[in-house]
């Protein structure tokens, strides 16, 4: 990462949403870090971050520990944005390491459901949506990656979906399987009716990754780059002030799903991860060798995709318990 970027002098928010955009940091991240440092200058009674320093970054991801219960993950959120802040933004990096009090929250095992479950499910989703799910299960997808496919993400002649820019910045290829080419043909059929419909009303524009918005500012136009999934709506992007039509919000994903699992009769918890924690645990429980799932998933570690191990070895259907094998059979109610 360049870390030779200064932003322009004013207000400390202001150039940390700066120096963001100038890494490509998405949007969502944006908001987080934002949102990060903001609540750790106000813990410490809103004093500038230059003034202060380690004493008070451990103290205040100690209160997050012991007051906030935030899980590990949260934790190291908020640790990150404010390690972000005084490296990139402040240029006055924090050299000694963090000694807070740690979250201990335990890490949960992933909601997996059952291929009879998943086949149930999608009986309750249908149209776009249930395309949008079927995807997310196909390729073992995030919703973010979901989301942020373009027009030309979609490689139909080698069954192939290419993920860009996702966690971590990095790139993959997974899994498009045939059996969704002809309802992703018409969807993406509609986006180029719509992106042209959108042209000649005078808008036609996209979000862009902010390198390539640099270099080839005509390509938000470019049928190519429309989201796979636009928004219903135009709206004006935060960053350029320009009229865009972005792409569908998670929202509308989450109340279509809470419905569907409510008409499936599944009680399980589920989140639009659940896909993706069935993809990778069928995957492995067809035989799918790990290291292959681990690429597919985009993992940067292994251990990251043990966890899906860890679910199948937990499956104990069609093991008889002790009980079972009474001679008594059956036992009286009262």
């Amino acid at each position: 990462m360049n870390t030779n970027f200064t932003p322009k002098p004013g207000r400390l928010m202001d150039q940390v949403r700066e120096v963001l955009r100038f890494h490509h940091y998405s949007l969502s991240t944006e908001k987080s870090y934002v949102q990060w440092i903001l609540r750790f200058i106000r813990f410490n009674n809103r004093r500038h971050p230059k003034d202060m320093g380690k004493p008070e970054i451990e103290r205040y991801l100690s209160h997050l520990a012991i007051n906030r219960a935030v899980s590990v993950a949260t934790q190291n959120q908020a640790l990150n944005a404010i390690l972000f802040l005084y490296r990139e933004v402040l240029k006055s990096p924090v050299e000694e390491e963090i000694r807070a009090l740690r979250s201990i929250r335990p890490k949960r095992l992933p909601t997996v459901l059952s291929k009879e479950e998943i086949e149930t499910l999608f009986m309750h989703l249908s149209g776009k949506h249930g395309l949008m799910f079927r995807l997310m299960y196909a390729g073992g997808l995030r919703v973010s990656e979901l989301l942020r496919l373009r027009v030309h993400d979609f490689d139909f002649d080698n069954e192939q979906l290419y993920i860009r820019s996702s966690k971590g910045n990095k790139n993959r290829i997974t899994l498009f399987p045939s059996v969704l080419h002809n309802e992703l043909r018409i969807q993406l059929q509609k986006v180029r009716e719509l992106h042209e419909k959108d042209l000649k009303n005078g808008y036609g524009l996209t979000i862009l990754p902010a390198a390539l918005a640099r270099k080839y500012p005509n390509a938000a136009k470019s049928p190519g780059w429309q989201f796979a999934f636009p928004s219903t709506r135009i709206c004006k992007d935060p960053r350029s002030d320009n009229y865009v039509r972005y792409h569908l919000h998670e929202t509308a994903l989450r109340k279509i799903l809470a419905k569907a699992k409510k008409r499936a009769g599944i009680d399980k918890h589920l989140s639009t991860h659940v896909f993706r924690h069935s993809f990778a645990t069928h995957m492995l429980e067809d035989g799918i060798n790990i290291r292959t799932v681990q690429t597919l998933l985009g993992h940067k570690d292994i251990k990251t995709t043990e966890v899906y191990t860890h679910v199948m070895n937990n499956r104990i259907s069609g093991i008889k318990s002790p009980l079972e094998t009474l001679r008594s059979g059956e036992f009286s109610s009262t």
